[in-house]
């Protein structure tokens, strides 16, 4: 119960930190403590996950900094790949799952070390320097629907929350800056999660 109570706070704190990698660490900890398999820790990481994003969401629409117009388009495009996600997660064998989760961590773990310095000059979706928001046009719409497709797959699939796909897509696409784009994405985290929770509970 207690080592529970821990990883809860621990990926709390990182999610809200980095509008990221709640997810990623939130299976992985499930799996080595309680001894369960990426299905069974799946849909709990992601209940701790879209909860701690909540709460973030609610401070960074306090603070305005959201792009929410962003967030719910890119939450829209989600819905169909996170169903879909669930669907190919009750299915697909618990082997190819961890191996598939294995596969995203080790990719994470790539970007860290090797990330490149962000180029503001060429980013496909601009902002309004007058407003601080998104200026919207069939590129916009495009790129951060891609975005969506991806995270929302990965967040029915696997469990995880999508933001460490989020967060360096939103921030290579786009010359927000890092305050909106995590508190934007804690946004995005909360209705994926929230409409992949709601598969998970169709399906039983």
């Amino acid at each position: 119960m207690w080592m529970l109570i821990l990883e809860s706070l621990a990926i709390g704190g990182l999610l809200g930190l980095t509008g990221a990698g709640g997810g990623i660490l939130a299976v992985p900890a499930l799996m080595a403590s309680q001894g369960w398999t990426v299905a069974q820790a799946a849909p709990v990481g992601l209940l701790a996950v879209t909860l701690s994003a909540l709460v973030g969401t609610f401070e960074g629409l306090f603070k305005r900094i959201v792009r929410y117009r962003a967030a719910l388009w890119i939450a829209l495009i989600s819905i169909p790949s996170a169903r879909y996600g669930v669907h190919l997660a009750g299915i697909i064998s618990p082997v190819w799952l961890t191996l598939a989760f294995s596969l995203v961590m080790l990719l994470v773990a790539y970007r860290i070390f090797f990330n490149k310095v962000h180029d503001h000059e060429n980013t496909l979706c601009k902002v309004n320097q007058t407003t601080g928001r998104l200026i919207w046009n069939m590129k916009t719409a495009l790129s951060l629907g891609i975005i969506g497709m991806v995270a929302g797959l990965l967040t029915g699939l696997l469990g995880v929350g999508g933001g460490f796909v989020i967060v360096p897509a939103v921030r290579k696409v786009t010359d927000l800056d890092m305050r909106s784009i995590v508190a934007t994405s804690l946004m995005i985290i909360f209705l994926i999660g929230g409409v992949s929770i709601s598969a998970l509970l169709q399906i039983g």
